[in-house]
């Protein structure tokens, strides 16, 4: 073989070499997709919400009467005892007076015993008054048996001993009056900003209703109190329940008697509760995003062993998940394999969801019919066999017969 040869037979391989390269570079190559097996376990649908733990029978302790405290001696959280006193209440100190009000006290005392001893010179003389007309009328009652004088003067004479008598008691009475407003003017310039002595008496003892632990203090100091001012509040943290806000669509699912589980309360074991009420009335409440949402408040009763949330309080944090529909032994995928399909009645399963399933490694699209979903996971009905594999997270790369690789 001469030299031209050679060199066209080295360059004819050369070109077969680059022409493999090529189609080997540009073959279609399988598609890394990541899959998930079609199995049977148990599957719960529920509603996931924060909620919070609450006293269920909580005691706002008010003033009774309008006074002045002494300090609470108690913090936040220490046991009492039915019937133990709590707070005590002193009668309201006198108002001091600036010089002006002393002053006008002062003669405001002046003129009530001046208006006394008038009261008293009044009384004298309608006592005189009285004694004079009983004894002119002494005098005239026998001359006018003796029919010495007219009928008619006894008559005026008894008529004026009865007058007399009413205008002395009268004026006994305005001396009681003006005695008595001058012993108020006394006191009212005696005890003017006066502390006094505490009388036991004159105190009033506000005591527990019942048993517990003082949940909040609203009065922790002394000072002036109006009758009604809340003081503080007790409750027995032993019997808690808690308080949950779901959503309105949420809460129309949910009915008393459903089991519900709290997770993320602190404790190592989630603690099981059951739904007690479903509160008819929804209110309104703006989320973190600034959207206004309605919401129904759930409350649910702790139905695990006290010793296991002995340590939780009033006003903790607890996530609670609401049950409303489980099972044990349910055929189901990850809800991220499925996807929504025009059916155009080709499969006998309508619905409008398919998967992709990995047979002989390659990807073949099944339409499905799905029950209950979750969230996490779909109900199988019909369309899929337990084991076998389907992509998760199907993007438009994935179609009818690609060559699929797990990635």
């Amino acid at each position: 073989m001469n030299l031209y040869w050679r060199r066209r037979i080295i360059w004819l391989l050369v070109l077969l070499l680059i022409g493999a390269a090529l189609l080997y570079g540009f073959r279609p190559q399988p598609r890394l997709v990541n899959i998930a097996e079609v199995k049977r376990a148990p599957m719960q649908v529920s509603v996931e919400e924060e909620g919070k733990t609450r006293v269920i029978d909580r005691y706002i302790i008010s003033a009774p009467v309008a006074g002045t405290t002494c300090r609470v001696d108690m913090d936040i959280g220490d046991h009492v005892k039915k019937n133990q006193p709590l707070v005590t209440i002193e009668p309201l100190k006198s108002q001091a007076l600036d010089p002006r009000s002393r002053a006008e006290a002062q003669y405001r005392v002046a003129t009530k015993e001046a208006a006394l001893r008038a009261a008293e010179q009044k009384a004298q003389s309608t006592k005189a008054e009285a004694e004079l007309a009983r004894i002119e009328l002494n005098r005239i009652k026998p001359l006018a048996n003796k029919g010495h004088i007219a009928r008619e003067e006894l008559d005026h004479a008894a008529t004026l001993a009865r007058s007399s008598t009413a205008a002395k008691r009268s004026a006994d009475f305005a001396v009681d009056v003006a005695r008595h407003e001058l012993g108020a003017a006394r006191t009212a310039l005696k005890f003017a900003g006066a502390k006094g002595e505490l009388d036991s008496s004159n105190t009033v003892q506000v005591r527990a209703p019942v048993s517990g632990r003082i949940l909040k203090i609203q009065q922790q100091c002394a000072g002036v109190v109006a009758a009604g001012q809340p003081l503080l509040e007790i409750g027995d943290t032993r019997s808690l329940e808690i308080a949950t806000e779901v959503l309105s669509p949420d809460a129309v699912k949910i009915k008393p008697g459903m089991r519900v589980i709290f997770n993320r309360w602190g404790g190592e074991k989630p603690l099981q509760g059951q739904v007690r009420t479903v509160e008819p009335v929804g209110f309104t409440k703006v989320s973190a995003l600034g959207v206004e949402e309605q919401r129904v408040r759930i409350i649910a009763d702790i139905t695990s062993e006290e010793k296991q949330w002995r340590s939780l309080g009033d006003g903790y944090r607890v996530e609670a998940r609401f049950i409303l529909w489980e099972a044990k032994n349910i055929l189901q995928i990850p809800g991220s394999a499925l996807f929504r399909v025009n059916n155009h009645n080709q499969d006998p399963i309508k619905g409008g969801w398919a998967v992709f399933v990995m047979e002989n490694e390659k990807a073949s699209r099944r339409n499905v019919e799905i029950g209950k979903r979750n969230g996490l996971s779909a109900q199988i009905v019909r369309g899929l066999q337990k084991g076998e594999k389907v992509i998760t997270h199907p993007d438009d790369s994935i179609e009818e017969g690609v060559a699929i690789k797990l990635r």
